[in-house]
């Protein structure tokens, strides 16, 4: 069974341990003011398996336990195109 946290009007915070089909608490059990409001907490989400971690995005459709090829241009950083243009300190000669 879950235990809800409730707040009233005047402030006060109270817990009620009590079944997901009971009805909802309609007065404070301090102050008998209602009504009373159901306070909501952001849950913790855990994704297990494969394919939730970090290291997975970002990488297209490769799977090593696939059995498919993997494309591994993909890895290698882009090669220069020759230019006209000489290096540093490099003469451009006439041919």
């Amino acid at each position: 069974m879950p235990i809800y946290e409730y707040r009233c009007p005047n402030g006060h915070t109270f817990e009620v341990f009590q079944k997901m089909t009971d009805p909802p608490v309609e007065a404070c059990p301090t102050c008998a003011a209602g009504p009373v409001e159901k306070i909501l907490f952001p849950v913790a989400v855990h994704f297990k398996g494969s394919g939730f971690y970090s290291t997975d995005y970002g990488r297209g459709a490769r799977k090593s336990d696939s059995g498919a090829s993997t494309d591994k241009s993909a890895d290698k950083p882009a090669e220069k195109a020759p230019t006209d243009k000489p290096a540093a300190g490099e003469k451009k000669t006439a041919d």
